[in-house]
């Protein structure tokens, strides 16, 4: 018999409801990506450094401009959320941490870190460099 042509053959994501197990897996790899995408930023900042003042200069216009500073704040916290929820994972990898309200609650704590060191790095950053 053939499948019926008026269901999906198998799940998706019109299927199921986003759980926060899901969304903070998703964010994980969009945040994988990000941070690829930040070191090269910092790569072309380095190279640029090596290459003379006026190369750099354009480089440091750039990270300047707003689209340039929310680039970097969102790399701040890619950075800050990859790493609590690779923490996160490492303890999964021990064993710790697989019933239900465990895994909400770290998810939730991986969020709360990455947004509380995101916004203390920022702060500092602000303060220092003006």
């Amino acid at each position: 018999m053939p499948p019926s042509t008026d269901r999906p053959l198998s799940p998706h994501l019109q299927v199921y409801r986003p759980q926060i197990t899901s969304i903070l897996s998703i964010l994980h790899r969009v945040t994988g990506v990000a941070l690829t995408a930040g070191t090269l930023l910092l790569t072309w900042w380095l190279v640029a450094a090596a290459y003379g003042p006026e190369q750099f200069a354009n480089v440091q216009g750039f990270i300047g401009s707003w689209i340039g500073q929310l680039v970097l704040w969102g790399f701040t916290f890619s950075l800050f959320y990859h790493l609590g929820n690779g923490v996160r994972h490492l303890a999964w990898d021990f064993g710790w941490g697989f019933e239900l309200p465990h895994v909400r609650t770290t998810g939730l704590a991986v969020l709360a870190f990455a947004g509380a060191a995101t916004l203390v790095t920022l702060v500092a950053a602000y303060a220092v460099g003006g």
